[in-house]
């Protein structure tokens, strides 16, 4: 729960069941993480203060617009365990690709910095599962979130087996995502957009910029942080992209997938604030993952 009026509502999660709402979708509830899986990305005193911070009742606040109720960090476990979850589900064969439906997001928390509504970097932290659990040795992470993931930068900076691709509004917040963000190793691919660009321009980005970057990496497995904040009606921002910019995008993300990684893919909510876009574009999103995915 968070306070009356903020846009990171339990009424998002409605708005998704009514996106998946007619898909032929094995659903599954996402376990608990171990605290060692949080550990995996961020340090042990970071964990403390965040449990230390969660109210008995009421609301904490970590930052500016980032709250804590009293059943907010079993709802952020439960979203680092979705994710463990789906990656091993996928890597085990038992799925070809999973979304995960949860919140808080995660894409905007820090090393030992919670920001942007998230508590830890769900993505960032199934990767380093991927990698470490699993044995892989390319990972892809691809992020349309209307907002850098300066989390998910933060995280994996020094991971040269993470590839981290980003496109975003510019400026916006959280003021970073510069093409000049290269990562310790030239892993990481930022393509900041204007305001008010739209369809087009996005289009044309990914083909000239991120597709042609995943292809050279040959990732093992793809990892979307699916935010559908872009989206026209979006409150936060101004990107103007539709929901079938969204069904584009993930079927070409599922192409580069079926070449390099046997088709494998995780994806994970991150953000989408105007009810009813969000509800569109999940539906257009899943519904291309449980096509490709049969």
């Amino acid at each position: 729960m968070t306070p009356p009026g903020h846009p990171e509502q339990v009424a998002r999660l409605g708005a998704v069941e009514r996106g998946l709402a007619g898909l032929a979708v094995e659903r599954r509830e996402a376990p608990l993480a171990e605290e060692s899986e949080v550990l995996r990305c961020h340090p042990a005193g970071y964990l403390a203060r965040v449990k230390a911070e969660v109210p008995v009742e009421g609301w904490g606040q970590l930052d500016g617009d980032t709250y804590l109720a009293p059943r907010s960090l079993v709802a952020a476990l439960r979203g680092v365990g979705g994710c463990a979850a789906a990656v091993d589900a996928v890597l085990r064969g038992e799925a070809k690709n999973a979304f995960v439906a949860g919140r808080p997001p995660g894409h905007h928390a820090e090393t030992a910095k919670a920001m942007g509504f998230c508590l830890f970097g769900n993505v960032a932290i199934a990767a380093k599962r991927a990698l470490d659990r699993h044995g892989l040795a390319r990972v892809a992470i691809v992020d349309f979130d209307v907002h850098h993931g300066n989390g998910t930068q933060d995280l994996l900076w020094d991971e040269a087996r993470c590839l981290f691709a980003s496109t975003h509004q510019m400026p916006l917040y959280p003021g970073s995502g510069a093409e000049s963000e290269r990562g310790a190793h030239g892993q990481i691919v930022n393509v900041p957009l204007r305001a008010g660009s739209g369809s087009a321009v996005m289009r044309a980005a990914y083909e000239a910029r991120v597709f042609p970057a995943l292809e050279a990496f040959g990732p093992e497995l793809i990892l979307i942080s699916a935010g559908f904040d872009a989206h026209a009606d979006d409150p936060l921002a101004g990107l103007e992209w539709e929901a079938d910019d969204y069904a584009w995008l993930t079927g070409r993300l599922c192409d580069i997938a079926d070449a390099h990684a046997g088709g494998r893919i995780v994806s994970t909510l991150e953000g989408g604030y105007d009810l009813q876009a969000l509800e569109a574009c999940v539906a257009a999103h899943v519904g291309v993952l449980e096509e490709r995915g049969r």
